[in-house]
């Protein structure tokens, strides 16, 4: 891809990395163009605007009622510009935040696991990564973060929401969320952690078809996916599974190497438009006999950005189905370029979209499957209320969400409707037997924590997950 300017390296995704927080991190990157120098060129600022930016700096400086950062408020103006293009994929960042950046695109950060956007104002969740904190607490995509630590995100700028949320590995941070369709909050405790770098998970299903998973699109990612790849076909795989659900994006060129084997040479993998309504098309380089196994692609809404790319070029130029949910609907690009005169910060600024081989933009609609598939309603429990105790009788989503988990753990109950009726409780009484609890038929504290461990565990049996078995049928019905 040859972009105008000194651009080196090129992404795809969303948001901001969260370094030791919320890290959305190389997975959600936009199609991250390395860094080239951001300089003032025809675009820089006249002499009237100079003047005005250096009287205001002037006046704050001498007349405001306590000493100023000067490089806090040139950093703040320079923020203020993002602010004013009201794009939540451009952004400033300075060396700390640019530092965790870069160590993302590489497959490696610290934090809770989790990228996130600013959507309407609103911190909002656009993937766990798997096998985080953030994924193991809860925290699904489209959650909107409320409060971090009991201060409010309203108001503040992603950057600012992510400064609240960072912190040492090992600390905890509690996050307050509202889910859609949900009418109350949930609060989720979650520890930081070192969130996995291993981007690439092989595995042989039944009937010989294989299943990739890819967590995110970092630089390592296309040759572990090779290697991958390579070893399930030498095992005899006769179709193959691709899983992109709740990866949210990473390095273009990456997904793009990834996607050729399975599209004939010259056919389109995507299309970027510039500003000039100019279009590049960007055509698979791989053989003229691409791979012939039958495939299909696993995606959900959390699946983002350069996820998409893969989805798309595969269902519109390869005839591949995709199984599962719509995507998140992340179609801008996004490049990086270092600043001057400020060592070590980056300036990351959307510069074009991105569209499908057939030339359909699916930014803010994603991409619908040919195969709709949902997960059993207990994948989308909350969080168990710990700080009261739920008894007979009581009303209320806190009791609703509960009996969801207990029927997802297969305990039978007469509703699901919040009423603790004594079904419910006697379905609490064997759960707790069976678990070795006090036996009160109540949802204490631990007994809380034991239903969302036991869900959590149901939820990672693959046997449970009605998404990949209906992809390996949909591959199965179509091996020779």
């Amino acid at each position: 891809m040859n972009f105008k300017g000194r651009t080196v390296a090129i992404l795809v995704g969303t948001a901001i990395v969260l370094s030791s927080l919320l890290t959305m991190t190389a997975r959600d990157l936009p199609i991250f163009a390395s860094s080239g120098q951001a300089s003032a060129g025809s675009g820089g600022l006249s002499t009237k605007e100079v003047q005005k930016l250096s009287s205001v700096l002037q006046v704050i400086e001498s007349k405001y009622f306590k000493e100023v950062d000067r490089n806090k408020l040139v950093n703040g103006a320079v923020e203020g510009m993002f602010t004013a293009l009201g794009d939540p994929y451009s952004t400033y960042m300075q060396k700390q935040e640019a530092d965790s950046f870069n160590v993302s695109v590489e497959g490696g950060f610290t934090g809770i696991g989790a990228e996130v956007t600013m959507e309407e104002g609103k911190v909002t969740i656009v993937s766990p990564i798997k096998d985080t904190p953030a994924e193991r607490a809860g925290l699904k995509p489209k959650d909107v973060l409320i409060t971090v630590d009991g201060t409010n995100l309203t108001g503040l700028t992603l950057n600012q929401a992510v400064e609240k949320i960072r912190g040492p590995r090992g600390s905890t941070v509690k996050i307050e969320v509202k889910r859609p369709g949900s009418a109350d909050t949930m609060v989720f405790n979650i520890v930081r952690d070192k969130v996995d770098l291993e981007t690439v998970y092989p595995s042989m299903q039944e009937g010989k078809v294989g299943y990739i998973e890819i967590r995110q699109f970092s630089t390592n990612t296309h040759e572990h996916f090779v290697k991958a790849l390579d070893e399930l076909e030498a095992k005899g795989m006769k179709g193959l599974v691709i899983d992109v659900r709740n990866n949210p994006g990473g390095v273009l060129d990456i997904v793009e190497k990834m996607t050729q084997p399975f599209i004939q040479k010259g056919k389109p993998l995507l299309q970027v438009e510039y500003r000039n309504k100019e279009r590049e098309v960007h055509k698979s380089e791989g053989t003229a006999k691409p791979k012939t196994y039958p495939i299909a692609i696993l995606t959900n809404k959390g699946s983002a950005s350069a996820s998409e790319i893969m989805a798309s070029a595969l269902q519109e130029s390869a005839g591949v189905k995709i199984v599962g949910e719509h995507t998140f609907g992340k179609g801008t690009v996004q490049t990086s370029y270092t600043t001057s005169g400020d060592e070590g910060s980056l300036i990351k600024i959307t510069i074009a979209k991105w569209l499908t081989p057939k030339g359909n933009w699916i930014h803010q609609k994603g991409i619908e499957p040919d195969v709709p598939v949902k997960q059993p309603d207990y994948f989308n429990a909350a969080p168990v209320v710990k700080d009261k105790t739920l008894k007979l009788d009581m009303n209320s989503s806190d009791v609703q969400n509960v009996q969801v988990i207990l029927g997802g753990l297969g305990y039978k109950l007469d509703r699901k409707d919040g009423y603790f009726s004594a079904s419910t409780e006697t379905a609490l009484k064997a759960f707790q037997k069976q678990h070795k609890l006090p036996v009160n038929g109540q949802v204490d504290k631990q007994t809380a924590e034991k239903l969302e461990l036991e869900i959590i565990k149901a939820m990672r049996e693959p046997k449970n997950d009605a998404q990949l078995k209906a992809a390996i049928q949909t591959v199965q019905k179509e091996i020779r």
